[in-house]
Order: C-alpha cells, then structure tokens, then sequence
C-alpha cells in the first residue's frame, strides 16, 4: 500500500548554487586528476591568455566536453594548438557555476598526432598537389576593372551582407550576381558544386567570389571537398576565395587564383574602390589639360613668330640677299681654287708629255738610224760594186738558179754601172 505524500518524511531541498557546489565537489573529488584523449575543435585564445576549445572522441563517436586553459599553462605550450589536432590533456573535471556545464581544465597538453579531418585535409591536399592542381602558374590574375562580380555563398550568412556592404560602399557600378549555395553540412558540397556550375554555365561574371565566415575545420569541410575543390580550379574565370577568418585554410584557397583573409576582404580585392578611380581619372584629366595647355602655348609662341617674319619682309630679302652672296663667293672662290689646281694638274701633265714625247723621238731617232745602217749595208749596189752581177730575164726578173735557164735564152747582166745583154750557149 503507497502511504500519502503528506506521511512521507520530509526531504532536503537544494539550492541551485548548493547543488552544483555538491556536485563540483564530487567530480573534483573523484577527477582531481586525470588524462583525456581526442581531437581539437574550435582552438581559441582569448586577450586575456587564455584558451577554449572542444574536445571531440577521436574514435568518431558523437562525444565532446567543453575545456579551458588558464594562461600559466597555456604560456607552457611548446606547439601551436590547431583544430583537428589529436592531443592528449592533463587536468581536472570542473563544474562552470554560472552556466552548469561541466568542462575539462586542462594543466597540461601535447600532441599526438593529427585528426582524422585533418589526416584527410592533408592527404588530398597532397593527391592534388601532385596532380598540379595547386601549381603558382596556373593562377590568372584578377580583372582590373570587372563590371560583373559573382558570389558563391549562403543567402542567410554574415559573410553575403559584409560583402554587399563593402562591393556597395566602394564600387557601386559593379554589378554583383549571387549564386546561393549551402556552405556548411554534408549537402554543402551539392549546392556548391551546383551554384559553381550554374556561374561557369552563365560566364555573366567577371571574376567569381567563393566565400563564407570563419568557424572550425568541421564547419569548412565543405570547401575541402574533392569535387568543389577540382570545380573551383576549372571555372573559366578567376576565382577569389574567402572562406573562414585569416586563420583557416582550406583547399579552395590553394585552387583558387587568389585566396582573400576573409569574405569582406574578398569583396576589396575584386573591385578597385570607385573614390580611387575616379580620382585617377581626375588626376589623368588634369594631366591632359596641362599637356594641352603647354602645346597650345608652344604653338601659339611659333605662330607669333611666323607672323612677325610675315610682318617685315625687307628683312627677310635682305637675308635671303646676304645669303645669296656668300653663296655666290663661296661658289666663285671654290671655282678659282678648283681651276687653279686644275691648271696646275694640265701644266703637270704637259711637262710629263712633252719630257714622253722628247725621249720617244729620241728612241725612234737611234732606231731608225739602226734600220738605216741595216738598210745600207744590204743595198745591192754595194754588193755590185764589189764586182757581182745580177742575171735578168726579159721580163727583168731575177734568175737566181742555173736550171731555171734554157739555150738560146735572152738574158740580161747588170753590173753597178750598166747593163749587157747575153743570150744561153748550148755547153761546149
């Protein structure tokens, strides 16, 4: 039989406080001093030096516990804690009052090794890597004056408002077109594959923003995918990407042509600020102006002088009449000069031919006395006078040979003083 609630004996309330002292007391009692496995999440450190973060079950069971590190142990790290890094931690199970949640004060940390998101981060990272996938050459540079700049992003994210805010502020003739995607989850890799798709398909924009704000390596993961990543290094225009705070990295950014800090200094690096070009233009403006001015200036200075030549022109026929003159005796001078030498030259070459022609006569001369000495002693009436005789025919040719004689031939003698006529006797 269950008595009345009035007869049972009455019971201690607590209070908040006392409760959650009692219950501080006995995990500090029975976990005053232990050691924990598992994987970083969610690394920060505050101003103050100290450090929060999660620790997740580095098996992949769905267990995590809050943990803090006061700045005297954090000042004793010889690393630098990262999200998806396995550590192992020495400390204390505290209970934190003011919220009730229990949390692990960690005295002590060291790594053991990276976490599995991690190990996979670096694996693929490696596979695309040695592909050339992440090659400095493949990199195009950025449009210097885009007209159309393409969002991939979440529509109900911080980062679309801070990049809107700022592409509006400093280029607000850049049209700006957003692909929505899901940026977090296991369908971001979907949409974004989807929204990347939808931007190469269209090519409406210039450049193309891939971004999304800051949170721990389970947040991003979506930008670590294989497939966003070899869609992000495809697209047929330049890609900036800005996913996460200054601190997180992921694959896009190694794929895309240029990797911004954070979302808002994407949006900065895609369009140059309006105020910047519009005071170069000015700047170039002036420039001309002043360019113009000093030609203006420079052809206004020759036209006056033209004029005052046109307004004297005696002085210019004078000038011309000087000129004239010199060149007259300039040309006379060059003339006596050039006929002085010639003459000299022609005075040369006579005494050259004349000494020619004295010495040629006098080799003709000797010659032609050689030839008359020659001619002399062959004259043939020194031959007769030496007591020979020339043998004639009637025709008063020569008959130089016996049997070109005949009997009873009519011959001729001639002696170097006279004739007498013979004739051919048979032999005797």
């Amino acid at each position: 039989m269950i008595e009345p609630a009035a007869a049972l004996a009455p019971t201690r309330a607590w209070s908040v406080a006392a409760l959650l002292l009692a219950v501080g007391d006995a995990l500090a009692a029975r976990f005053s001093a232990c050691t924990v496995q598992g994987e970083l999440s969610g690394f920060t450190r505050a101003a103050s030096g100290h450090c929060y973060f999660t620790l997740k079950d580095a098996d992949g069971a769905a267990a995590s516990v809050r943990c803090a590190m006061f700045r005297r142990a954090a000042s004793l790290l010889d690393f630098a804690p990262r999200d998806g890094q396995q550590v192992e931690l020495r400390g204390r199970i505290a209970l934190y009052e003011p919220r009730g949640e229990m949390q692990f004060v960690a005295e002590a940390m060291r790594p053991l090794g990276a976490g599995s998101l991690y190990e996979q981060f670096l694996r693929l990272k490696a596979k695309l890597e040695t592909e050339g996938l992440f090659n400095p050459a493949r990199r195009r540079e950025l449009p210097a004056l885009p007209r159309c700049v393409g969002i991939v992003t979440s529509l109900a994210g911080a980062a679309l408002h801070d990049m809107l805010t700022t592409l509006a502020r400093r280029a607000p003739q850049v049209q700006v077109v957003v692909y929505p995607s899901l940026v977090q989850g296991s369908e971001a890799p979907a949409t974004l594959l989807t929204a990347l798709a939808q931007a190469a398909q269209r090519r409406e924009a210039d450049v193309l923003v891939i971004a999304r704000g800051g949170g721990s390596i389970e947040d991003l993961w979506a930008f670590n995918d294989e497939r966003v990543v070899r869609a992000v290094a495809a697209m047929p225009m330049p890609v900036v990407s800005g996913v996460g705070h200054e601190t997180d990295v992921t694959l896009c950014d190694f794929a895309a042509d240029l990797r911004a800090a954070t979302p808002t200094a994407a949006a900065e690096l895609v369009a140059p600020e309006r105020e910047a070009l519009l005071q170069a233009l000015a700047q170039a403006a002036q420039r001309l102006q002043r360019g113009l001015a000093r030609r203006f200036d420079a052809q206004g200075q020759r036209l006056d002088r033209l004029a005052l030549q046109v307004a004297r022109p005696a002085q210019a026929v004078t000038r011309a009449r000087e000129a004239l003159q010199a060149l007259a005796w300039r040309h006379r001078r060059a003339l006596e000069v050039a006929l002085q030498r010639r003459g000299t030259e022609v005075e040369r070459t006579h005494q050259r031919l004349r000494d020619a022609t004295v010495a040629r006569l006098a080799r003709e001369a000797a010659r032609l006395d050689a030839l008359g000495a020659r001619a002399h002693a062959l004259d043939p009436s020194r031959v007769l006078a030496r007591g020979y005789a020339f043998v004639l025919d009637a025709q008063r040719r020569a008959v130089v040979s016996a049997r070109a004689t005949s009997v009873g031939q009519a011959l001729e003698l001639q002696w170097h003083d006279g004739t007498v006529p013979v004739r051919v006797e048979p032999p005797t």
